[in-house]
């Protein structure tokens, strides 16, 4: 089942309309949708490694204004949804407190989301929320975007075939560990939320 997704996904990343089902991904992905991007990043630069750096900026750009679609979610349904049930809870104060310890250090939690396997969308959604500056967002935003998945494309075009192989040959141990990586980010997102 696992090698059949596999090739499925290769398959997929050779079709013409790749690049356009990898940014649809990656601005969902940015908002409200549970899988990375990575999933179809890294096949089709595997599958196309000349193509690696058009790729990964096709993924930058819509991951980024994803992202900004998730800090319009928190910052514009915050009113409607989130604030009653902080009331309802007696949680105004202490949202507050963290409103502003988020944004002071608002700019660091981008980053690092951005970069790691921590759920973007989490930072995305509280950035509008705690009404985090949309400048501070946008480019903490693009650079830890643009970090993430220039990097892989960079690994991928260096050593692709190797990867390729790796990957190939230890198919169930690269989609436990990237399932692992996923499941962990969201656990310390429950964690720190």
């Amino acid at each position: 089942m696992l090698r059949r997704t596999y090739d499925w996904i290769l398959a997929q990343a050779r079709t013409p309309y790749a690049l356009w089902t990898l940014a649809a991904i990656s601005f969902v992905e940015s908002s409200v949708f549970p899988i990375p991007p990575d999933v179809l990043l890294i096949p089709m630069i595997l599958a196309a490694p000349h193509r690696a750096w058009i790729i990964a900026g096709v993924c930058t750009l819509a991951s980024v204004t994803g992202g900004v679609a998730g800090y319009a979610i928190g910052y514009f349904l915050f009113e409607q949804v989130g604030q009653p049930v902080l009331a309802l809870y007696g949680y105004t104060d202490k949202f507050e407190v963290f409103r502003q310890t988020y944004n002071d250090w608002g700019a660091w939690a981008v980053l690092i989301a951005g970069v790691t396997p921590f759920p973007y969308k989490v930072i995305t959604i509280l950035s509008g929320v705690t009404a985090l500056d949309i400048w501070v967002f946008g480019v903490a935003s693009l650079v830890a975007r643009a970090l993430r998945f220039f990097l892989i494309a960079a690994l991928l075009w260096k050593f692709g075939p190797a990867v390729r192989d790796f990957i190939e040959r230890r198919l169930g141990l690269v989609f436990t560990v990237s399932v692992g990586l996923l499941l962990g980010g969201f656990v310390v997102a429950k964690v720190l939320i």
